[in-house]
């Protein structure tokens, strides 16, 4: 086929213009040659003809010939990137596109189509059109040779500092520099020389001599040049400004680090704190924090409340911190009182104030000082600096209100705060704000919260002879510190003494809640003088018939605090100084410990009742005789949980080792046996409640048996005052003696049985007289004209309290006085 006619096909039948086409056979081998073929190639016809694509190509490409053709006979054809090599041995890259011509040699001839890529679009790749993008391109490009010296460089770098290119030529990056960390870049051009790989991706970070306050980021890459005979002539390498990506990469780690270093506590003062350790000196070269008064302690954040007749803001300093301050360990904050700082009216810190807005300027002004007091100092640098330092406030804000201000500086040697600054200073601020602002709630709740508690927790035990107490008490709520347990000690008549402890299920206020009401209502019953078992009987019915009401109330919180009382557990023990006798009942509670004087420890046989509100069978008393000196551990079930769990057996035995240990004291054994068996963070929440039991001595208890005569009531008085008197207490014997002569006849009167009168002098005079009668006298107030019914009356205003208890034979009328003197 002639070269005329394999052009017409190749135009006919693939539509192109400026291909050269080739005509292969089966094997690869050329049958016709055109005029284009020979410019390309350079081999005239009867030189190509009979040639194999292979010796058109270079020799990493003839070896991909007989593969290419393979797969154009399994697909039809191929196209891709081919090196050609000229007759000139030149080589050029050529577009390859083979395909079958199916007329008129027959399928298995190939018609190959090439075109030169320089001139793919029409113009080639000469000197001057490379010189002219090299120029022209907005990286800085630079030459230097082996003495890292300049021997070329276009006109972007300039952009970077250091002058034209023509007067770059024969110096080093320090002489065009100054200031510029040049050993370390050319460090990584000698790396590059030495070893011939190139350096991708190397990011700088300085300061240049056209913007010395300015911090900027620039990304090189270096690769070495070789001779023809690879050797090196020197580094090219080019520039890239990075700086805006540098920043946005600052901006975030600084983000990241205040959400991972702000707000670890719920302390406001070391939140603020915390605020400044973090931009400091990153963002700022010095920052103070003043929050309102009333956010430092847990109240509402009003900004008029702190304004002053004059206009003033006074505020309260919550954190500060300079760079002048040096380095501070990892993970060390500042904290202490907050000074207070007084905000001159219409000052930039007031302005944020009311307005909620930042602000910010370039540089301060002169008179700086007076309305923004106390500004954090910058370091000794700053005396040397003639431009004032740039500041910037910001509100501290949190769900729409204001709760102070942020006070950021810095230097004159480091570039002045911008819109952009202000912007993530806002957002800074904005989420140390809420952090604030949680830390400000909390504080609240847990005031209001230990407010709660102290009242419902004994402060200090009741003074009293019966027993020698300590207690204490561990929540496992520790951010309210609130739980549902508690304990008692309640003075009973007679120098008897009640010890209580209870459990609420539950944590935090509304099990506080809940225990409250229980430990008021135990307090009330107390007031009855019932046996244990009766007080958790009337305790029980109290706790079930308030759930009841409350159920249907539909107020959550009084449902909760209901519903958390039903199934409470309560342990309640009276215990007899005058002859060591300690009745007990429980309900859905542990049984007490007991360590005897000679250190035994056992646990008291205690039938279990069912817990409070559940229903169940009746609850029973255990009466035990203890000696003096024995130690009753009450505890509730908080001091048995092992590791979350509840192992009765293995807690048991732990405590009787915790308690058989000896200490100075019965409050430091308490805590020892607590701090031994429960963790700083319990799983529940744990009282222990322990009372070393005392004997009144028996000269300061006196017993009569009286006759039902009225003619013993003159006895009775007689031999009260003979033993007042060996007490010393003789100024006692007329209000003694009165009330003597009143109980005794009216037992006499209105009972049946024996008699018996009974002082006992503890911290308090008590006369006690028992009878065999069932039924309570009642206090009345008679007309003028009736003859009596004065008696009780008069006991009630002659002593300091009276009442009756019932026992098992009858009942006790009491009555005490004040050793000091009438109680009238």
């Amino acid at each position: 086929m002639g070269s005329d006619d394999l052009d017409d096909v190749a135009r006919r039948r693939f539509d192109v213009a400026d291909a050269v086409p080739l005509l292969l056979d089966a094997r690869g081998v050329v049958t016709s040659w055109t005029r284009d073929a020979a410019r390309l190639f350079g081999y005239g016809a009867a030189e190509a003809v009979g040639r194999g694509l292979a010796d058109l190509l270079t020799a990493g490409d003839a070896s991909r010939v007989p593969d290419v053709l393979e797969r154009c006979r399994r697909s039809g054809g191929w196209t891709g990137l081919l090196s050609a090599r000229r007759k000139d041995r030149r080589p050029v890259p050529v577009m390859a596109r083979i395909t079958s011509a199916d007329e008129p040699a027959g399928p298995w001839h190939w018609l190959v189509l090439v075109n030169e890529m320089a001139e793919a679009h029409g113009w080639s790749m000469s000197r001057d059109v490379l010189e002219q993008m090299v120029a022209g391109s907005p990286i800085g490009i630079a030459i230097v040779d082996t003495d890292l010296r300049f021997v070329w460089s276009n006109t972007a770098l300039a952009r970077f500092g250091g002058g034209a290119p023509g007067s770059r030529l024969g110096l080093r990056l320090a002489d065009v520099q100054p200031g510029f960390d040049a050993e370390a870049v050319e460090a990584r051009m000698r790396q590059v020389l030495e070893t011939g790989e190139p350096v991708v991706g190397y990011e700088h970070v300085g300061r240049l001599r056209a913007s010395p306050r300015r911090e900027t980021a620039h990304m090189l890459s270096f690769t070495r040049l070789d001779d023809d005979h690879r050797r090196p002539m020197g580094v090219y390498y080019t520039v890239v400004d990075i700086t805006e990506r540098h920043r946005a990469r600052q901006r975030l780690a600084l983000l990241d680090r205040a959400g991972r270093h702000i707000g670890r506590s719920l302390d406001i003062a070391r939140t603020a704190q915390e605020l400044a350790e973090v931009v400091v000196p990153g963002f700022a070269d010095a920052v103070a924090v003043d929050l309102l008064e009333s956010v430092l302690r847990g109240a509402e954040p009003v900004v008029g409340r702190a304004a002053r007749p004059d206009g003033a803001m006074v505020l309260r300093r919550a954190g500060q911190r300079s760079a002048a301050d040096g380095p501070r360990p990892a993970g060390e904050t500042e904290s202490g009182a907050a000074a207070v700082v007084a905000h001159r009216a219409g000052s930039p810190a007031v302005r944020c104030l009311v307005t909620g807005r930042a602000w910010w300027a370039e540089r301060l002004w002169p008179d700086a000082a007076e309305w923004s007091p106390g500004l954090p100092p910058l370091g000794a640098a700053q005396g040397a600096e003639r431009e004032p330092a740039s500041a910037l406030i910001a509100p501290v804000r949190a769900r729409g209100a204001t709760l102070g201000v942020a006070v950021f500086l810095r230097r004159a040697t480091r570039e002045p705060f911008g819109e952009d600054d202000v912007t993530l200073a806002e957002d800074l601020v904005s989420r140390a704000g809420v952090c604030v602002d949680n830390a400000r709630r909390y504080t609240r709740e847990r005031d209001a919260a230990l407010v709660l508690q102290h009242s419902l927790l004994p402060r200090r035990l009741p003074e009293q002879e019966a027993v020698e107490v300590a207690a204490c008490y561990r929540p496992a709520d520790e951010l309210t510190g609130l739980g549902g347990d508690w304990y008692d000690l309640i003075p009973l008549s007679g120098a008897r003494v009640a010890l209580v402890v209870g459990e609420v299920q539950g944590h935090g206020i509304a099990a506080a809640a809940a225990m409250g009401r229980l430990r008021t209502a135990v307090r009330t019953l107390a007031a009855l003088e019932l046996p244990p078992d009766e007080i958790l009987a009337h305790l029980d019915d109290q706790v079930a018939r308030t759930a009841q009401e409350d159920a249907g109330e539909g107020a959550a919180a009084v449902a909760e605090g209901a519903a958390q009382a039903v199934g409470a557990g309560c342990l309640y023990v009276v215990y007899d100084p005058v002859d060591g006798r300690c009745a007990m009942a429980a309900a859905g509670h542990p049984a007490p410990a007991v360590v005897l004087p000679d250190g035994t420890v056992a646990f008291v046989e205690l039938p279990q009742g069912p817990p409070l509100g559940a229903g169940g069978p009746p609850f029973e008393s255990a009466e035990l005789l203890l000696p003096e000196g024995s130690t009753l551990a009450l505890h509730t079930d908080g001091l048995l949980v092992q590791g979350g769990r509840r192992a009765p057996d293995a807690a048991r035995e732990q405590l009787v080792r915790a308690l058989k240990a000896r200490a100075g004291s019965l409050d430091l054994r308490c805590r020892a046996v607590v701090d031994l068996l429960v963790p700083d963070r319990p799983y529940d929440d744990v009282a222990l409640l322990m009372a070393r039991t005392r004997r009144l001595p028996p000269d300061r208890v006196a017993q009569w048996e009286l006759p039902a005569d009225p003619a013993a009531v003159a006895e009775a008085r007689k031999a009260a005052a003979r033993r007042l008197a060996d007490w010393g207490l003789a100024e006692l014997s007329f209000t003694t003696e009165l009330v003597v002569s009143e109980l005794v006849t009216n037992a006499i009167r209105h009972a049946d049985g024996p008699i018996r009168l009974r002082l006992i002098r503890e911290r308090t005079l008590v006369c006690e007289v028992h009878d065999g009668g069932a039924t309570a006298p009642h206090l009345r107030h008679p007309r003028t004209t009736d003859e009596g019914g004065r008696g009780l009356l008069l006991v009630s205003s002659m002593t300091r309290r009276w009442g009756t208890r019932f026992v098992p034979d009858g009942k006790i009328i009491w009555a005490e006085q004040s050793l000091t003197g009438p109680d009238a």
